[in-house]
């Protein structure tokens, strides 16, 4: 049975350090038998807003031909979490999640749609609409591990995002995230549960952990959950990978008992 691994990690403001310690960490995955590594948001690089576009690359570019090679060699699928995609002619990025096939090839490219831009007084500050770019685009793409539908963080408030995307065939919800101390403890298990629920989908939901370089401090508890909302996996705190089976035909037998994406009547 196919097994999808969520990397729970805290990245820094050392761009190669970062990528070293993802790759390592995506080995330790496929050790554990995993066909589907999903990597946190911003993976690749959190630091001060200022230094975004000097780090921001293209895509394709040096940080996803490195993640197309490792994908390749280790013969999995990647989901790169998310990684600041340069815009010519724009001082601001986008927020982009990549897949990788087993072949080294990008497969779905989903720019995060939903910006944090948030005020919680005397706790967490940010907006990212001042040096990013919303995508338009809902992705979903057919793998032979799973139809697999993108979003990152933020977007897990916004179910109509995830309606779509299991209306679009999806069988698993990659969730990178970078999710914030106060609202994760009060709201991420709730959220990724409910998305699972709603849905009748796996959810593979990777977070970062610990003080971001932008001051504040991130949640973690990484988790994956199947179709019926049981959480099946659950990181620690610090860096960890958790690995867990993925069951199609369980997913199925789910939808076929309860057959609520049927009922639906309002249009999304």
């Amino acid at each position: 049975m196919p097994r999808a691994a969520a990397v729970q990690m805290s990245s820094g403001s050392d761009k190669r350090a970062n990528l070293d310690r993802a790759e390592a960490l995506v080995r330790v995955a496929a050790k554990r038998g995993a066909g589907l590594v999903v990597l946190p948001e911003v993976f690749d690089w959190r630091g001060p807003r200022g230094a975004q576009s000097a780090v921001a690359e293209p895509i394709p570019g040096p940080t996803s031909d490195r993640l197309g090679a490792l994908a390749r060699e280790l013969s999995i699928h990647v989901q790169a979490g998310s990684v600041t995609e340069r815009i010519e002619g724009d001082s601001r990025c986008f927020n982009t999640a990549l897949l990788f096939a087993p072949s080294g090839e990008i497969v779905a490219r989903y720019r995060k749609i939903h910006l944090f831009d948030v005020e919680i007084p005397g706790q967490v500050s940010t907006r990212e609409s001042e040096t990013r770019r919303p995508g338009e685009d809902v992705v979903v793409a057919q793998t032979a591990f799973a139809t697999i539908g993108l979003s990152v963080c933020y977007d897990l408030r916004f179910p109509e995002l995830y309606r779509r995307l299991v209306k679009a065939g999806a069988e698993v919800f990659c969730i990178p995230s970078a999710f914030t101390f106060p609202t994760g403890a009060a709201h991420w298990e709730p959220l990724v549960r409910a998305r699972a629920i709603e849905n009748q989908c796996y959810v593979v939901a990777p977070d970062q952990y610990g003080n971001s370089p932008s001051g504040h401090r991130d949640y973690g508890g990484s988790m994956i959950v199947d179709p019926w909302g049981a959480v099946v996996a659950r990181a620690s705190e610090g860096e960890s990978v958790i690995v867990a089976e993925i069951d199609l035909d369980y997913l199925r037998r789910v939808r076929q008992e309860l057959p609520c994406l049927t009922h639906t009547r309002l249009a999304t």
